[in-house]
């Protein structure tokens, strides 16, 4: 059996995951894990003038793959669609198989309040997952059952009661993690938010109330015993 620790950031678009947690990510594959930044849907739908929802997608994805090399991991697209996610078994089960396959020792994903309905509905399906990816009742194309622990990442559209419990230490990961970012054609071309200026400026903040140079944060799930501080309860490099 593989001994090597993973990690999976699971986002609701192609870009979520890489700007909530892309430097934490990078920092875990430096000391030895395994990445895999999984997305529910490639995000097409703010497409550029120039170029079709379909075509957005496969640029998207494109970038996806040259983002998370640079981070140091790997990127999985599913096949749903941008803007018309639903809670359902289908992707209930589809994440489940992959959570089973990928047997993160930790998971990170969206807050549960957010402005995007696809947001809110990434984190529950990966509650949801949860659930059937640990159970040895459900059986997954013969793969064993898998817990997993999940936490939540800091988004500007997910910001609703969103207080962080955790701030890590990504001094040394940042420029890397703001190089990386570069790659996606919304972060730098945008018209609607500055992405990249905020997740910089984000990243400098939270440095400053950790008092390090750059920091990202973490929020513990609900019902958890919360426990506050600069590394990642249980899972300290």
């Amino acid at each position: 059996m593989n001994s090597t620790k993973s990690l999976v950031v699971v986002g609701a678009h192609c870009g979520d995951a890489e700007i909530q947690a892309g430097a934490i990510a990078h920092k875990y594959a430096k000391a030895g894990w395994e990445v895999t930044f999984l997305h529910l849907t490639a995000g097409e739908k703010g497409n550029p003038t120039h170029m079709s929802v379909d075509e957005y997608r496969v640029q998207k994805i494109k970038e996806s793959h040259q983002v998370a090399k640079l981070l140091g991991g790997s990127s999985i697209t599913l096949n749903y669609k941008d803007a018309e996610l639903v809670l359902s078994d289908e992707i209930i089960t589809e994440v489940a198989k992959h959570m089973r396959r990928l047997r993160p020792d930790l998971v990170i994903t969206h807050w549960e309040k957010s402005i995007h309905p696809d947001h809110m509905l990434c984190q529950q399906i990966v509650q949801a997952a949860q659930l059937k990816t640990g159970l040895v009742g459900f059986e997954l194309d013969g793969l064993p059952p898998h817990y997993y622990p999940y936490f939540h990442s800091e988004n500007w559209e997910d910001m609703e009661e969103y207080v962080p419990d955790i701030y890590v230490d990504v001094t040394e990961e940042f420029e890397t993690y703001l190089e990386a970012l570069s790659h996606y054609w919304f972060i730098m071309n945008s018209t609607s938010f500055r992405y990249y200026d905020y997740y910089q400026a984000l990243g400098t903040m939270r440095g400053c109330l950790n008092r390090t140079k750059y920091a990202q944060t973490l929020k513990m799930a609900r019902g958890q015993n919360v426990r506050k501080g600069s590394h990642i309860p249980g899972f300290e490099i």
